[in-house]
């Protein structure tokens, strides 16, 4: 789990206290804000670190997106739950 700093149509920052190794595969999941898409949308993104960055307490990894989705938030369930999802 991470924080998102900074996203762009090829890349992200993710505040994250682990450091990952350059070129280290990710699958990314990032809900956006509603306020800005409107309806409840996740960016799933699969991508690779290309630096880690750490200016005082603020460290991460950015990223290059190689392949992205954006798909609708499942719908909760009875209880509070999501739905499993489906390959």
């Amino acid at each position: 789990m991470g924080k998102t700093g900074n996203i762009s149509g090829s890349g992200l920052f993710i505040e994250i206290p682990i450091r990952l190794h350059r070129a280290t595969s990710l699958m990314i999941k990032v809900a956006l804000p509603r306020e800005v898409t409107q309806v409840p949308l996740e960016l799933l993104c699969q991508g690779r670190v290309v630096r880690w960055n750490q200016h005082g307490q603020v460290q991460g990894l950015c990223a290059v997106i190689d392949q992205y989705e954006l798909r609708p938030v499942p719908r909760t369930g009875a209880g509070g739950k999501r739905p499993p999802e489906s390959n």
